[in-house]
């Protein structure tokens, strides 16, 4: 009897000792995955015309995913993607000619695209996200500045978060050459993105 009692203490000790350490270890979080919401996500661009005056343009239909960690941002990563066929600087014109050879190239290159590769933080709510943009089927490295705009609840009991960013590039690095006497070859990049969680 007594044998069997101090079986049944070592079983009943090791069995709090095991759950002890499995509370004291922290399970790391996991990502969660947010789609990217093409309505509420903006991908603009500015050039400057003769080297006077500014004009704007945009990318309508974004679509990407991004894996957010919280706790631990450098383990996120983020895709995402345009059809450059969807540019838009509201005239016709001026687009029809983005399409072509001379810019974007649509028919040889439909999609322009970034693919991070790491996440570092660098302050609150900010972080330096480096990946690798593709544009003409050329696909070169970039950082960015990142900060994060908010996150919350939205109205229908879905969770969104968002994140933007300013950037510049020149777009001759991606072989984008035709007219740099009358269209600036930097290029300033503004994302602002809102992804929902899934």
């Amino acid at each position: 009897m007594n044998a069997t009692l101090r079986l049944l203490s070592r079983l009943l000790t090791g069995t709090l000792m095991l759950a002890a350490f499995t509370t004291a270890v922290p399970v790391p979080a996991a990502a969660d995955t947010y789609q990217v919401d093409p309505v509420h996500t903006y991908v603009l661009f500015r050039v400057k015309h003769l080297d006077i005056g500014y004009s704007y343009g945009r990318f309508g239909g974004p679509e990407g995913v991004i894996e957010w960690n919280e706790a631990a941002p450098e383990k996120s990563r983020v895709e995402m993607s345009v059809k450059a066929g969807n540019v838009d600087t509201d005239n016709d014109k001026r687009d029809q000619h983005l399409r072509s050879a001379d810019f974007f190239n649509v028919d040889q290159h439909p999609v322009i695209a970034f693919k991070s590769t790491s996440v570092k933080k660098t302050g609150e709510r900010t972080f330096d996200v480096s990946g690798d943009l593709t544009l003409l089927g050329k696909t070169r490295p970039v950082t960015v500045s990142v900060r994060q705009t908010g996150a919350g609840q939205d109205p229908w009991g879905k969770y969104r978060t968002g994140f933007e960013t300013t950037f510049t590039v020149k777009r001759s690095e991606w072989g984008m050459n035709f007219m740099l006497n009358g269209v600036s070859d930097e290029v300033v990049v503004t994302v602002s993105a809102e992804g929902i969680r899934q």
